[in-house]
């Protein structure tokens, strides 16, 4: 945390309030779609946390149970905290019917949509430090640290409780007028700033998304099974994927966005202005054998400042073998998966050689 030494003259209450008008101009100044001001009790929030990890919901996610309380007591992770400023940036780079269209391809490859681009973290973050050096200019020195999706925060439920939105169903944020594509991020601080009342839920009966997750990791309405979701399974997890998840997941590659595809929220959704989310490497667009063919270094190439990179090319390639078992039958497909086999390594190999039993090769 940024430990102000010395700290800022009390601010009266008019000032407090002036101040977060001011910051709420300067975060739209700065590309951020919103900001809203929240406290940090997070108590129902916790609850939830501690059950979801109780029941092994997390699966191999094991910093999700590193540090305890801290992700749901933000004066326990950063001392002396007593207001978070979220704010949220909008990502989505093509409209909504470019996706399905990539999706219903199956010999393309499907990533999702907010790892077109530059990594997210690194833009938000650098957006974050230059608000809160805005704020230093009109108060003097304060305490602050800046987040997005970098430590243990509980970012939703704290965007949540500050008015950005409410989380859904398939357990992301949803906000009325933007829909669902958009990155969050919070700076702690230990300004009193006044808070902003919470979101209030309108999913209603909806359950698009639980009907539509191709794995049903929605096992509940508000509940995920991260084990049986394929952004989990292709991005975090890193052995081999199970075998009942393989044909379901498709030609997703890197995440999936299935249930904010269709979800009716997302019709209010608007196109990112953002610059660096704009689509790299015709990440949106190419086909499964193309990507499959990157070596490692071209991996690192392509990936250099993206959010994919971090799995790394032999997750990569484990995860573009399950989808070309996924994809109709084709001697180039076969060919593509037989002249990876030998150099592979095991986990891959085992990948591909699954994907070659799902083209049964007619006999001369």
């Amino acid at each position: 945390m940024h430990d102000a030494k010395n700290p800022p003259t009390t601010l009266s209450p008019q000032a407090l309030a002036a101040l977060a008008d001011k910051i709420r101009t300067w975060s739209k100044a700065l590309g951020f779609e919103a900001m809203s001001i929240s406290d940090t009790d997070l108590a129902e929030d916790e609850t939830h946390l501690l059950n979801w990890l109780d029941a092994g919901h997390h699966g191999e996610m094991e910093y999700m149970a590193r540090h305890g309380t801290k992700r749901s007591r933000p004066g326990e992770l950063e001392p002396g905290t007593l207001r978070v400023i979220s704010v949220r940036m909008d990502y989505l780079v093509n409209d909504q019917h470019q996706a399905e269209d990539c999706l219903n391809e199956p010999t393309l490859g499907y990533i999702s949509r907010y790892a077109m681009g530059r990594d997210y973290h690194k833009v938000l973050r650098q957006r974050l430090q230059k608000l809160a050096t805005k704020i230093e200019e009109a108060v003097g020195p304060f305490s602050y640290r800046a987040f997005t999706d970098s430590a243990p925060v509980l970012e939703k439920a704290l965007a949540q409780k500050s008015g950005m939105g409410w989380i859904g169903k398939h357990t992301n944020l949803i906000n009325q007028k933007a829909g669902s594509w958009f990155f969050l991020g919070e700076l702690y601080t230990d300004l009193p700033l006044p808070i902003d009342p919470p979101g209030e839920n309108h999913c209603g009966s909806c359950n698009a998304c639980i009907d539509v997750c191709p794995t049903a990791a929605i096992i509940a309405p508000y509940k995920l099974d991260a084990r049986r979701c394929i952004s989990y399974l292709t991005i975090e997890l890193h052995g081999s994927i199970p075998l009942e998840f393989r044909p379901l997941i498709g030609n997703r590659i890197y995440g999936c966005d299935d249930c904010q595809l269709f979800c009716p929220w997302n019709r209010f959704a608007q196109l990112t202005r953002e610059q660096d989310f704009q689509v790299r490497h015709r990440l949106d667009s190419s086909t499964l054998i193309e990507l499959f063919e990157w070596n490692e270094q071209q991996f690192l190439d392509n990936t250099a400042g993206s959010a994919i990179r971090r799995i790394g090319h032999e997750r990569w390639l484990r995860n573009i073998a399950v989808a070309l078992g996924n994809a109709p039958t084709q001697p180039e497909i076969i060919a593509a998966l037989e002249l990876r086999r030998d150099s592979a390594s095991e986990m891959v190999r085992e990948h591909i050689e699954w994907a070659l039993t799902q083209h049964p090769q007619q006999p001369l």
